[in-house]
């Protein structure tokens, strides 16, 4: 059994819930199976320092489970049209990854909220798509042969599954986004299993 990573940051819950979804499209494919992980969160003070455990929710992501992995999914909230500090945090510790090449050649895809309809869902996924770029993973999207992306009035782009959380920060995903998550999460997975 190959496994996905699907790696993420959610601070109200709506890019888990993505998460989720990505992870079931993985699920879906055969010989293929999610490994869900988070980072936790950056502290402004210097000597603060999160639990070794998260109190709920997947556990912490360490650098062997990007070395483990056949492929990645990476999530973040939008933060002024950019990842979110604490994944930001975590891909700047991956020198050693990049330095012996252990991402090369494996395929990657990303997804995001915002809580509007033009609040940097696609510069964030592209934003996202840069170190995975610098560490040779190659880049999976969202092709249009997927209806709803041509359908949704809320998220979903071909850069990557999306969701709009709205002022409120609602993480209830709306049909298409959930499909469009799981359509990316098997198109990720189908495509490390042909890499072999």
């Amino acid at each position: 059994m190959k496994e996905i990573l699907v790696l993420y940051y959610s601070h109200r819950g709506s890019v888990a819930a993505l998460a989720e979804q990505v992870a079931a499209g993985v699920d879906a494919v055969p010989g293929m199976a999610a490994r869900v992980r988070t980072v936790p969160k950056v502290s402004t003070v210097c000597e603060a320092a999160a639990p070794e455990v998260p109190d709920d929710g997947p556990p912490y992501v360490e650098s062997l489970d990007l070395e483990e992995c056949a492929g990645l999914a990476l999530g973040s909230p939008t933060r002024f049209g950019n990842m979110a500090a604490p994944l930001k945090y975590f891909l700047d510790g991956t020198g050693a990854q990049w330095h012996a090449s252990r991402l090369a050649g494996k395929p990657a895809s990303v997804f995001t909220s915002t809580g509007s309809m033009h609040g940097g869902q696609e510069s964030t996924l592209l934003s996202m798509m840069l170190p995975l770029l610098h560490h040779g993973m190659l880049i999976v999207g969202l092709p249009y042969s997927e209806a709803d992306l041509m359908t949704t009035a809320r998220g979903g782009t071909p850069y990557g599954a999306s969701h709009v959380a709205g002022n409120d920060g609602d993480p209830r995903l709306s049909d298409a986004e959930a499909v469009l998550a799981r359509a990316l999460g098997r198109r990720l997975a189908e495509t490390a299993a042909r890499l072999g």
